[in-house]
């Protein structure tokens, strides 16, 4: 799979300055938000898991080349099965995960694995977070604005409550398309702004750029 414009931004996005010193990438892919953890962050503990075979080599071969290899390991499983299996909880956990609803008719197999809810729900997402998060930990995820408050709904019935919500849109003029949200088990008043990425085609504003111009060889 390609890089996204959606993980980028919520591996550049995600706040960290509570220093994790255990994450989890849930949906790796190729790896992407596991190795932007690994570049922002001091973490000894990088964890990743991904269902698709031929995603798990691309990530397993990315962690294996690159220069925290000794800090990045992914799992080839479900979240489902993973939560059931493991006793250890988490300080991050991140996502990117699958937004299309089943009715969409994607061509590519495995991006339908990867997009549609087929095999990991919000509802399942969510619980296995709850799961494998530490008390004192937080998550974060990039989801559709259309499924904002569906998203929030679940994630309060797992004891999840927002701390920080950006509404992304492509630019001034279109409507918000993305949603990232950050959590934690504490409730506070969550901080809410918007981002807007292009000015016009390929000419990008300076919030975006200054967001993810570590992660980018030209921007």
């Amino acid at each position: 799979m390609k890089v996204g414009t959606d993980g980028v931004l919520l591996g550049a996005w995600v706040a960290v300055g509570f220093n994790p010193n255990s994450l989890l990438d849930i949906g790796t892919g190729t790896g992407l938000i596991a190795l932007m953890m690994a570049q922002r962050t001091d973490a000894e503990i990088i964890d990743a898991i991904e269902l698709d075979d031929a995603a798990f080599e691309q990530a397993f071969e990315n962690f294996e080349k690159s220069l925290w290899n000794d800090r990045l390991y992914v799992y080839h499983t479900a979240l489902q099965k993973f939560a059931k299996q493991i006793d250890e909880t988490y300080d991050l956990i991140i996502s990117n995960p699958p937004f299309f609803q089943e009715n969409h008719q994607i061509k590519s197999k495995k991006r339908t694995i990867a997009r549609h809810h087929t095999t990991l729900t919000y509802a399942d997402l969510l619980q296995g977070v709850a799961k494998l998060l530490s008390q004192t930990g937080q998550c974060a995820f990039i989801i559709p604005f259309a499924d904002e408050l569906t998203f929030l709904d679940l994630a309060l019935k797992n004891g999840l409550y927002p701390l920080r919500i950006t509404r992304v849109k492509g630019n001034e003029i279109t409507p918000i398309k993305r949603s990232l949200m950050q959590f934690s088990f504490v409730e506070l008043e969550p901080q809410i702004d918007h981002l807007t990425i292009e000015i016009s085609r390929n000419h990008y504003t300076d919030a975006y750029k200054n967001l993810v111009k570590d992660f980018y060889l030209k921007l």
